[in-house]
């Protein structure tokens, strides 16, 4: 299940003024858990997962901590800027990259009673996921501090241009709907909707098909 939050606007900024995305590693896991939760804060489907307030934001960072340490910097490409951070899955590591029983085990601890709601919304969302090769957007944040600086958007070309070198399109499922308009900008389509069990939020699945490179 991946939960993109691309909260900025999708308005031209310059080439060379642009964030320069870098590989994250686990050594960044306590910098990125923080840079998430304030990203997903007013995220619908994480306050279903983490409705208490007072302690979403340190929950939020445990979180994110752990599936980029326990999964996705493992089976897949995750990179930050200095403000925001994503997490792809390249073709074929789709099934290497669900959390196995330990990190699920470690996840349950920090959702606490929250946690059946969690492992039933996984499956929810895999049942819908694509048959077809694809890059998959898991997770894609930004500081609200930095919002239109294009931290967001960098990280987005990045992802995309590997997988036009591939040739493949690209999934997410995005879990709050003001952020439709600006995933369309870059080309994706909305292809459905999920209604997590349990009454719990939509997620909206979109597909990017590929598009050809400049002078190929």
């Amino acid at each position: 299940m991946s939960t993109p939050h691309a909260q900025e606007t999708a308005r031209s900024i310059p080439e060379a003024a642009r964030p320069k995305p870098t590989p994250a590693t686990a050594d960044d896991a306590a910098a990125i858990g923080r840079t998430l939760a304030l990203a997903f804060d007013d995220d619908p489907m994480m306050r279903w997962f983490f409705p208490d307030a007072a302690t979403r934001e340190a929950r939020l960072g445990r979180y994110f901590a752990t599936l980029l340490t326990r999964q996705y910097v493992r089976h897949g490409l995750c990179e930050r800027t200095s403000a925001a951070a994503s997490f792809w899955v390249p073709p074929g590591a789709q099934d290497k990259a669900v959390p196995d029983a330990e990190t699920l085990a470690e996840l349950s601890e920090i959702l606490g009673d929250r946690a059946p709601l969690f492992r039933d919304a996984v499956a929810a969302a895999a049942g819908h996921g694509p048959q077809e090769p694809h890059w998959y957007l898991a997770v894609l944040g930004a500081d609200p501090a930095a919002q239109g600086q294009g931290h967001g958007a960098a990280l987005l070309r990045s992802g995309l241009a590997r997988a036009d070198e591939a040739g493949v399109p690209v999934y997410l499922e995005s879990s709050k709907e003001a952020n439709l308009p600006v995933y369309e900008h870059f080309g994706f389509t909305v292809l459905g909707e999920v209604r997590l069990p349990g009454g719990g939020p939509v997620l909206w699945a979109m597909r990017r098909a590929p598009r050809a490179r400049a002078g190929a």
